[in-house]
């Protein structure tokens, strides 16, 4: 019996991308990614992600940091901790915990600044826009919207 090809690859949980710069973890993400040949085992890599979504601390699972325009339920908090943006979530979906996971691995622990002007690339580098649900890239885009404003707040009181 073949090991599944997941367990190849460290979890984003267990990677600390606190020092790295936006680009190079999208290029870490970009070559995970590429190991796969087709997009069933890319799910599968979403799903594995989900499962190691660390969890957000339950006063923050309210209304009030639910995401609008999500298909499931997803809750994001995010904290400002010596300049930088530091994000926690939670869904009630297993694959857009992946989502989630991987937006919080590339802008968790980024400044104000570098999280609002990146464009996120390694999105449609890996394909995920594309082969995702209409709702769920919707959902996918109003995850990011979120995490900019959440940014841009922050710059705002002087970050």
């Amino acid at each position: 019996m073949n090991s599944h090809p997941l367990t190849k690859f460290p979890t984003f949980a267990n990677t600390n991308t606190n020092t790295m710069q936006i680009p190079e973890i999208e290029s870490q993400v970009i070559s995970e990614f590429s190991m796969f040949d087709d997009w069933m085992d890319k799910y599968n890599y979403l799903i594995d992600l989900g499962k190691t979504l660390p969890v957000i601390d339950e006063q923050y699972k309210t209304d009030q940091y639910l995401i609008t325009g999500c298909q499931s339920k997803v809750w994001l908090h995010a904290s400002l901790k010596e300049g930088r943006v530091v994000f926690t979530a939670d869904s009630d979906a297993i694959i857009t915990k992946g989502i989630v996971n991987l937006l919080i691995r590339v802008l968790s622990g980024q400044t104000p600044d570098d999280i609002i002007q990146t464009k996120l690339e390694f999105i449609n580098q890996i394909g995920l826009q594309e082969h995702l649900s209409p709702t769920r890239s919707n959902g996918l885009s109003s995850m990011i919207k979120q995490m900019k404003l959440y940014a841009t707040v922050f710059k705002m009181k002087g970050a």
